[in-house]
């Protein structure tokens, strides 16, 4: 059995690796509507905020990562975060999403955040499974949310409650 990645915060070091990851997915044209490949300047926007940023390392080398980001500017909203989870395609099929994710969960928690929530593909099975697997329900599809390479997608609305923050 292959031990479980390192799970650690992202820092400045990682922001190839993760841009790196990040331009693979979009590659894929399965996960992502943005077109543009980032660079890792880009990433900086992501580091150093409240917004938790994790990586899986193995081998001394990044091959997943997971962050948080801010779901509205609204203050009503403050304590509610989307996030996105990407593991690189040689990483695959070996629970490294599952292990990132349960980290990414205990640090959102620690943050303060008292909801997690994202938009998932609707064709997106293993993405869909895994989060469902980790207790993220589904709470409803946007038919026709945005178009990629001229096809329109739905995408599905979960979303997790993190206990120790809801009052």
């Amino acid at each position: 059995m292959t031990a479980l990645p390192t799970v650690r915060a992202a820092t400045r070091e990682d922001r190839a690796a993760i841009a790196a990851i990040y331009n693979a997915a979009l590659a894929e044209r399965a996960s992502t509507f943005e077109t543009r490949p980032r660079t890792p300047e880009d990433i900086d926007a992501w580091l150093g905020k409240r917004h938790p940023v994790l990586v899986a390392e193995e081998d001394g080398r990044v091959i997943a990562y997971a962050s948080t980001s801010a779901y509205s500017p609204r203050e009503c909203y403050a304590g509610i975060a989307d996030f996105s989870i990407y593991v690189a395609p040689e990483a695959r099929g070996r629970n490294v999403g599952q292990h990132l994710m349960q980290a990414l969960l205990r640090e959102a928690e620690g943050a303060g955040f008292h909801k997690l929530t994202s938009r998932v593909f609707a064709t997106n099975v293993r993405s869909r499974a895994l989060l469902g697997r980790l207790g993220f329900r589904e709470v409803g599809v946007h038919e026709k949310h945005a178009p990629l390479d001229g096809v329109w997608h739905d995408v599905v609305v979960v979303e997790k409650l993190l206990p120790a923050n809801v009052r």
